[in-house]
């Protein structure tokens, strides 16, 4: 390959931060290539949302949204500022990819099919003209006079005025992101936060996991303890799975429990009914008992619990599910009232970073500009989306994170081309 300059933009990464990235950058006038290891863009898109793909966000308050993602958002102000939750919407729907609100806030698209985003995207790469260089990976990176030179691929190798990393986390392994982006990026001289897995079930010990397994409830309150003292709470849904719990409530306590673990074991104390105190619960299950005094307390149904957790808790009270319900004592109903409002779950650790939605760590922050997403160390090298030090609550938070943060990469990476 000649060393002219081939590229005005060269994009390593084809996940959402890498495709807008390229995309911006392309209709800002650059000449752009798009360099991914997979045999197509945005594989572990594929798989966000149970396969619907989770957009975004849809929340148009930007210090609410920048809030989200803890002490660091304010790194994100630029971006969001300036490509948001609503910008992507209208961008997505103005190529003709019709998305819904649902609730919560989380978007998707109408037709709940991943791939639609995948094509859209495909194409609007193809309609600005970039370059895709699909099965190949960066083998080595070369710099001097701290700016990259050159670009060695497992195929070739890629010359170009601007770069930008895009590589992801070490969520999901099997898409392609396996971290190979932090060691370029130590390679030219950037810091590396611990990687550790971030919005991931977690494991739970002596529990009856065969019996808990695809139990789901809506509305819980998971409260954190460590040394008998309460950490913090999360409120959401969860389901019980054959190696622990995951849902929406576990996967937004995951990243703190991975910090609390480190200090000793953890406890979560999971109150399947929050908005009802005890007493209200115990006045509800006299009643029933009563009611149904002569049936089995196996037969005992309510409204807001499906007979299988009902089982579970009965298993757990260790009452015989076959007495009837005239035997059971004051003693066995309090039992069960603390297993509806504090069921304790010893958790054995997180489930790694194959189950992991996203990856806590990586790039310093402190080593790149959040104005334009640019390298304080390398100065013709852009970094954006899960590849830096940035982590938020599951919901299509982190997705709006490198859509936005590719977006401010591509339009800055383009101006220094081309002013």
């Amino acid at each position: 390959m000649s060393e002219d300059i081939q590229f005005d933009v060269a994009v390593i990464g084809g996940g959402p931060a890498g495709v807008m990235a390229a995309i911006r950058a392309a209709q800002k006038g650059a000449r752009v290539v798009l360099i991914d290891k997979n045999e197509q863009i945005g594989r572990k898109l594929m798989i966000t949302g149970n396969g619907r793909c989770n957009i975004t966000q849809a929340e148009f308050d930007l210090p609410e949204l920048v809030a989200k993602f803890g002490s660091k958002g304010k790194f994100l102000f630029s971006a969001f500022n300036l490509f948001g939750p609503s910008q992507l919407m209208d961008f997505l729907e103005g190529e003709n990819l019709k998305l819904k609100v649902e609730n919560s806030g989380r978007v998707f698209p109408s037709s709940n099919k991943s791939l639609d985003v995948i094509e859209v995207l495909k194409k609007i790469l193809r309609d600005n003209g970039i370059t895709t260089l699909m099965k190949n990976a960066v083998r080595d990176v070369e710099i001097k006079n701290s700016r990259i030179e050159r670009l060695i691929l497992k195929k070739g190798a890629i010359v170009a005025e601007n770069y930008i990393l895009a590589t992801g986390g070490k969520s999901y392994p099997v898409t392609g992101s396996d971290g190979s982006g932090y060691s370029l990026a130590q390679k030219m001289g950037h810091k590396i936060v611990d990687p550790r897995p971030a919005l991931t079930p977690l494991e739970i010990k002596n529990f009856p996991l065969e019996k808990s397994q695809a139990i789901s409830l809506r509305g819980v309150e998971l409260n954190v303890y460590q040394n008998g003292k309460k950490k913090f709470s999360q409120s959401g849904d969860l389901i019980f799975t054959h190696f622990g719990i995951s849902g929406p409530a576990v996967l937004n306590v995951s990243r703190e429990v991975g910090v609390l673990l480190k200090n000793g074991p953890v406890e979560i104390g999971l109150d399947s009914k929050p908005q009802l105190t005890r007493e209200k619960l115990d006045e509800i299950l006299q009643k029933e008992l009563e009611k149904n005094s002569a049936k089995k307390i196996a037969n005992l149904s309510f409204d807001f619990f499906s007979p299988k957790f009902w089982d579970l808790i009965l298993d757990l009270a260790k009452i015989d599910s076959q007495i009837n319900n005239s035997r059971i004592s004051r003693k066995d109903r309090h039992v069960l009232i603390e297993l509806f409002k504090d069921m304790r779950l010893e958790v054995a650790g997180l489930s790694g970073f194959e189950r992991a939605m996203v990856t806590a760590g990586g790039i310093d922050l402190k080593e790149v500009d959040s104005r334009n997403m640019r390298s304080k160390i390398v100065s013709n090298l852009f970094l954006v989306g899960e590849v830096l030090d940035l982590d938020g609550p599951t919901g299509g938070y982190n997705l709006q994170m490198c859509w936005s943060s590719g977006y401010l990469a591509g339009e800055n990476a383009a101006e220094k081309v081309l002013d």
